[in-house]
């Protein structure tokens, strides 16, 4: 099946001119075009999008999936690279979520200390 520009940005929550750039980067490869030279994009290209929205959000930066995509071109040889790539970025996601729940604890320890001194200032019995 194929999917236009608009389609993707529908499916894809961006917008065409990060699409694009996305393509001249050589972040999402494969796109196809038609006799008109407009996009013709799949649904491989709809998980790439979302693949590539995943590393962004877990803060891969682009020269980084860049090189994983360049990789990925190169064929089954590069497995092994790509593994490791992964791996490493998996580390540093977790490391990132650890130390994000460690600022969680904190303020909710801050709303708990607030939670006690309304109750103080309210003359309400705190509930366990």
């Amino acid at each position: 099946m194929s999917y236009t520009m608009r389609d993707m940005q529908e499916k894809t929550g961006l917008s065409a001119p990060t699409l694009r750039y996305y393509e001249k980067e050589g972040i999402l490869p494969f796109v196809e075009r038609n006799e008109h030279h407009h996009r013709l994009y799949n649904d491989q290209n709809i998980e790439w999008v979302k693949f590539i929205l995943a590393l962004r959000a877990t803060g891969m930066p682009l020269v980084e999936i860049t090189q994983y995509v360049e990789s990925y071109k190169k064929g089954e040889s590069t497995i092994s690279e790509r593994r490791k790539m992964m791996l490493q970025h998996k580390k540093k996601v977790e490391a990132d979520m650890s130390q994000t729940y460690l600022h969680l604890e904190r303020i909710n320890y801050k709303l708990a200390l607030y939670d006690t001194l309304e109750a103080g200032l309210n003359n309400k019995q705190i509930k366990i």
